[in-house]
């Protein structure tokens, strides 16, 4: 995918999940995602500052949800549907997130945790999972 500029689709955005970085595959049939960044923020109100506040945000945590349906025989699909039932470092996981500008956000450790299957007779079977950071990521710009 080349970088790049003005408006784009969210298409354009690539997840990638597996085992490790070698492994890692684009998960099939994904069809929307959502991100939350939490930050850890501290306040405080010095005397100097006449009632005002200061803050400094001191910590950071990122969590990715990925909705869309489950497809068996996909490398990846298949892979996070795997995790569905561990827990502990088992459903840890390498995730890559390439945003159409360049900007790459790997984890090596995220935790994976699908939430969502099932639906009525008629429905495509669903697969939601959510990748959330377990230490801080490597994230390159397209300036480095």
């Amino acid at each position: 995918m080349s970088t790049v500029t003005g408006v784009y689709p969210v298409f354009n955005n690539v997840f990638k999940l597996g085992a490790d970085k070698t492994s890692a595959k684009t998960v099939a049939d994904m069809e929307s995602f959502g991100i939350a960044i939490d930050g850890n923020v501290e306040e405080w109100t010095p005397m100097e500052q006449e009632g005002w506040k200061r803050r400094l945000k001191t910590g950071c945590g990122i969590t990715i949800s990925l909705k869309g349906k489950r497809n068996v025989g996909d490398t990846g699909n298949d892979f996070a549907a795997g995790l569905a039932y561990k827990t502990g470092q088992e459903s840890e996981a390498y995730f890559e997130w390439v945003m159409p500008d360049g900007t790459t956000i790997a984890m090596e450790n995220a935790v994976v945790n699908v939430t969502a299957g099932g639906g009525d007779s008629t429905n495509v079977e669903p697969l939601e999972f959510s990748v959330m950071s377990n230490g801080k990521p490597n994230i390159t710009t397209t300036g480095e």
